[in-house]
């Protein structure tokens, strides 16, 4: 293992694990976290409807992909998950609280998505797809991860589309 594929594993590692914990949180209510019944009441609040649904996808994205991750088993697909997951966090949660994640801001959940993308791009040298032979060609892995991107945009959309349906309903 030459120091390129030990520092791209240590980034699997920690990117992965911590994407992991947060999930834990959402489902186990690990380490002061809500809970699946306390993060469905998150999503209905935030108007991702249906909350059940949302909660149990977001959750378990965090917490499977996230361990997925640092396993470095189907790598760009997990960090196309985790990057449409930090695409949500980043803008519909923490952008209006500016940049400093002192203030709640997107500094620490961007850079997670950020370390997924970049980790999902250059595809596992350390982890099971490699004892696996698993591969995707760099053009590959560049459409899988946009696609998490795309994802994370079109999930953005579904409180405003609620919002319209509601309206209309009304």
């Amino acid at each position: 293992m030459d120091t390129n594929d030990l520092s791209l594993f240590i980034l699997q590692l920690g990117i992965g694990l911590t994407f992991a914990a947060h999930g834990a949180q959402k489902v186990f209510g690990w380490w002061g976290g809500p809970g699946l019944a306390g993060w469905e009441g998150a999503m209905e609040h935030m108007a991702f409807r249906p909350a059940r649904l949302f909660a149990l996808a977001s959750a378990f994205v965090e917490l499977g992909a996230g361990l997925l991750l640092a396993a470095g088993l189907l790598t760009p697909f997990v960090a196309a998950a985790l990057v449409a997951q930090a695409v949500v966090i980043v803008v519909h949660v923490h952008w209006r609280n500016g940049f400093f994640n002192a203030r709640s801001g997107i500094e620490f959940p961007l850079l997670l998505g950020l370390g997924a993308g970049a980790l999902g791009l250059a595809g596992s040298a350390v982890g099971v797809d490699a004892l696996v032979g698993f591969a995707v060609g760099p053009s590959g892995r560049l459409a899988i991860v946009l696609g998490g991107v795309g994802a994370g945009l079109v999930a953005l959309a579904v409180p405003r589309l609620n919002s319209r349906l509601i309206t209309r309903a009304a």
